[in-house]
């Protein structure tokens, strides 16, 4: 059965708190299995017979909506895609290293030529940006809090739902749990 990571938006954010059991009961409760989640910040894993990751996030939308009283964008990927994402090497090795922060965006589906212009239309002498696929890698050379942009602001320019994690988070989940 294929194994799955859904990136929740709006999980113990903006005064929407949500423990860590709930989250898997209400995975659970759509017959998902081998439910896990990783840090408190909506990152679920899971097991599902569906091969189709959109028609797995909107049923996740619907379900934690109808539980939780407000809409949660969520973002599907296969165990494969975040073996990806981790291993991606978005910018160069001194670049990264030298980063204050390196964050990654999951979008569901790829930029389009606007969306790719209005995400250009953001680089900054601190902020640059990778797009791959439905990803955008983030490189903030200070730190994030030095920094104009911010899912916000991303969301508004681009007019598109997107949830960033930090890219070590996404390489400590996949080598911890998605072997």
């Amino acid at each position: 059965m294929p194994r799955y990571v859904a990136f929740l938006r709006a999980i113990n954010v903006g005064g929407h708190t949500v423990t860590m059991a709930e989250l898997r009961k209400q995975f659970g409760a759509m017959g998902f299995t081998d439910v896990e989640t990783f840090i408190a910040s909506g990152n679920v894993l899971f097991s599902a017979p569906s091969r189709d990751s959109l028609a797995l996030a909107r049923r996740i939308e619907r379900q934690l909506h109808a539980a939780l009283g407000y809409e949660v964008h969520t973002f599907v990927r296969t165990d494969a895609e975040i073996a990806a994402v981790a291993t991606h090497a978005p910018f160069t090795a001194a670049r990264r290293q030298a980063a204050g922060a390196l964050c990654v965006a999951f979008l569901a589906e790829p930029l389009g030529a606007a969306a790719k212009k209005a995400l250009a239309a953001l680089k900054t002498d601190i902020d640059d940006f990778e797009v791959n696929g439905r990803e955008v890698y983030w490189l903030c050379k200070t730190r994030q809090s030095d920094s104009t942009f911010s899912n916000a602001v991303f969301e508004k320019r681009l007019k598109i739902r997107a949830t960033f994690r930090g890219l070590n988070t996404v390489v400590k989940l996949a080598a911890k749990h998605l072997k």
